[in-house]
Formats: structure tokens, C-alpha cells, sequence
């Protein structure tokens, strides 16, 4: 079996809407990995406050308004289920679910894509490619559009992976459809608001860059890095595609350069100025791959989590990188097998987890790997956590954990 795991990139409202506590989407507030919040070195143990069961899935949990939201496959049932739970207790406040077709990837049959909350909505994209909208507070579903079958679109091996993108009045998402590679549904009311690129879907989710009025999203699809307006109007593209079509980080934006990582093209850092949009492409590192695991900067310096594509001996490396160079500074290996999640957080520390359950706080230092905490938290993972007001929120495949590691 040549495919490696790549499938699993979990998504967005815009940092302006979202209260510094919260984590309403995919990597955080602005979709990069990074938080306000500090965490302390830990000398025993942080303390887990509650556990919940869930269903199925490599979603990740997402924090809002004091509500930690879920988004799995129930046992036994070819459903999609959204769950609410108060962020302090766990207290199941609501649990609700539509049914979809049957669909059985290898790693899981339960959805990949993470949720976006905003506005009292939370907006979810399943594995079948049904794009619904729930009321946050009672769960019930204003609407829902399949849309791999309104745009006669084909699923991807490991089943539709990207999270869905509010901007403005919009939701946006990768359809893979001709003349639908990318669409807009206006967030209330489900309709369609415009579709660009004939660009297949690929497994990641788009960054938002620009001051509100004049955002771009950064999309790595299945044949480019590719920037549109939110009226679906492009800005630039750079050819990148990745071999077994496994395309799952979010891009990067550090300083003025973009970054795209994948499983086995490896990563490449773009510059782009004038206009029209010019792309010149400042390095390019075909050994730097990623899986799912999106890169996070701290300052100069990018790390990220590269490994192999091979299912016989996974292994992963995390890696300093000079982000103006490429040049790689230093390299931890055997990190993990597949993945492990990278969290900067407000002092400039990372907060990682690894597919093993364990969570880790490291020092980022370019002449060096400095830990300088670690506790298993909870079972094996590829779902990033959400950090939210002291917490931090993570997924395994039974359960929902909130882990005690703040103030």
C-alpha cells in the first residue's frame, strides 16, 4: 500500500470574531498555531478535569463562548454527530446527528475536517462531504448541503478532510469539482454564493491573511498553492502537487513568505509582490515533508514535523528550519510515528501532542531541542488540541480529555 496517512487535516472564523480564550477552528483563532494563553512548566502531571466519551473520528474538538464542541461518527451508525460540552464540567449540554452514506476509509470512518464556530453557528464538514450548519446553543441544523453530489465531485481516498472557512457572510470549502474545485455557500443560508478552479480537492484547510475587508485565503489544493479573494477572485498560484495526492497542511504565512508542506514534495517557501501577484520561489526543500502536521513559527525560525512516506517503520523528526533559507538548524527524531501537533503559545513555548497521547513543553531554541515538561494525556491521537483558558482539550479515538495546565 503506497498511500501513507496524510488524510487527516482537520478550520476557521476570523481572528477579529473569536475572544482571546476561545479556539473556535482548526489551529486556533487565526489558523496558525498559535495562542495567546501561557503554560507553565509542569513538575507532576497536569490534572485531567473530565473525560466524555465520543464516536469516531480525527476531528478536533473546538472551544467557544465557554462550550467545547465535538464532531464525530456515532457507533454503529452512518451518521455525522455534533456534540456541546461545558468547557468547565463536561457536561453534555446537547448531542445531535443526520445520517450520510456509507463510507468505510481505512483509519476511521468517522470525520476528518474540524468545525467553525461563529456567530452562534458552528459550521462542520463531514467525511461524505456534507456541509451543515447547527445552532451553538440547542444543535439544531439550519441546514445542510452535500456537496460532493450537488457538484457531481468525487471523495478522496481517506474521505473529504478539509474544514470549512468563514470569512465575511461566507463558508467556504474544497469541493474538487470541475469549475468547483473551491465554493462559497452563504453562511445562512446554505446557498451557493460563487465557485472558482478546476484545482482537485486536496486533504488541508486554507489560512486567512489580510485585515478584515481585505482578506485572502491561502488554499494548498490538489495541484497549487492558490490565493483568492472571498469573492473567489484569484490572486496567485504556484504549481504544487504532491505525488499520492495527499496533500494535508495549512499553509504557513511567516513574515512575507508562504510556506506549503507535503507528504512527499516536501516544502517550499514563496515570495509575492507587485501586481498583478509575482511568485518567486525562495527555497525549496523536497526532504522537509509533512503528513498532517502544520508547521508553526517563532520568530526567524520554523518548526515542523517531517517523516517518511511509509507505512512499514513511521517515524517522524521534528525540525528547526531557518525560515528565510530553508537551512535546517537541528533535528529531534522518532517524535512519533505519524504525527504530532505543534501550539506556540503567548510566551513562546511549544505545546505539542504526539500520536501517542503524549503532551509535551518545549523551549524553541535554534541551537537545540529543549523539553521541558511531558505527561501522557490521553490514547493514541492524530487530532490537534484546542487550548482555551487554562485548558487544553484534546481527542483520542474513545474519548474527549480536558487537561488542567494553566491558570
Amino acid at each position: 500500500m503506497r498511500r501513507v496517512l496524510a488524510a487527516l487535516t482537520l478550520t476557521l472564523t476570523l481572528p477579529v470574531l473569536a475572544p482571546a480564550a476561545d479556539w473556535p477552528q482548526f489551529l486556533g483563532p487565526a489558523r496558525d498555531g498559535v495562542s495567546t494563553e501561557k503554560v507553565p512548566v509542569w513538575s507532576s502531571p497536569p490534572k485531567v478535569e473530565w473525560k466524555a466519551p465520543l464516536g469516531d473520528a480525527h476531528s478536533s474538538p473546538v472551544v467557544a463562548g465557554g462550550t467545547v464542541f465535538a464532531f464525530y461518527q456515532p457507533k454503529g451508525k452512518n451518521e455525522d454527530a455534533l456534540a456541546a460540552f461545558d468547557a468547565v464540567s463536561g457536561e453534555k449540554r446537547w448531542e445531535k446527528s443526520y445520517p450520510r452514506d456509507k463510507f468505510d476509509p481505512p483509519f476511521g470512518q468517522g470525520p476528518r475536517g474540524t468545525p467553525a464556530v461563529d456567530a452562534g453557528k458552528v459550521y462542520t464538514l463531514g467525511g461524505t462531504g456534507v456541509l451543515a450548519c447547527w445552532d451553538a446553543k440547542t444543535g439544531e441544523i439550519d441546514w445542510k448541503v452535500d456537496t460532493l453530489k450537488e457538484f457531481k465531485a468525487k471523495n478522496l481516498f481517506f474521505g473529504v478532510s478539509t474544514s470549512p472557512t468563514v470569512v465575511g457572510n461566507l463558508v467556504v470549502v474544497m469541493v474538487g469539482a470541475k469549475g468547483a474545485g473551491i465554493v462559497a455557500f452563504d453562511k445562512t443560508t446554505g446557498k451557493t454564493a460563487w465557485q472558482a478552479t478546476d484545482d482537485p480537492a486536496s486533504y488541508a484547510s486554507p489560512l486567512t491573511v489580510g485585515t478584515k475587508g481585505a482578506e485572502q485565503l491561502v488554499f494548498l489544493t490538489g495541484n497549487n498553492v492558490r490565493t483568492l479573494t472571498p469573492d473567489g477572485k484569484e490572486v496567485w498560484s504556484f504549481p504544487f502537487k504532491d505525488r499520492l495526492n495527499e496533500s494535508s497542511t495549512t499553509p504557513v504565512k511567516t513574515g512575507d513568505l508562504y510556506i506549503a508542506s507535503s507528504v512527499t514534495a516536501g516544502s517550499v517557501a514563496l515570495s509575492v509582490s507587485g501586481e498583478p501577484a509575482k511568485v518567486t520561489t525562495v527555497w525549496k526543500d523536497p526532504t522537509l515533508t509533512c503528513y498532517f502536521s502544520t508547521p508553526v513559527a517563532v520568530g526567524p525560525h520554523l518548526y515542523m514535523v517531517n517523516g517518511a512516506a511509509t507505512l512499514t517503520s513511521p517515524t517522524i523528526t521534528l525540525r528547526c528550519v531557518e525560515s528565510a533559507t530553508g537551512k535546517v538548524l537541528w533535528s529531534k527524531s522518532n517524535v512519533g510515528k505519524y504525527h504530532a501537533a505543534i501550539v506556540r503559545t503567548g510566551d513562546d513555548k511549544l505545546l505539542t501532542l504526539d500520536d501517542t497521547g503524549h503532551l509535551l513543553l518545549l523551549q524553541p531554541d535554534p541551537t537545540g531541542y529543549k523539553e521541558l515538561a511531558r505527561a501522557k494525556v490521553c490514547g493514541p491521537t492524530w487530532a490537534h488540541p484546542a487550548l482555551s483558558n487554562g485548558r487544553v482539550y484534546v481527542r483520542d479515538n474513545k474519548e474527549l480529555v480536558c487537561v488542567k495546565v494553566g491558570e
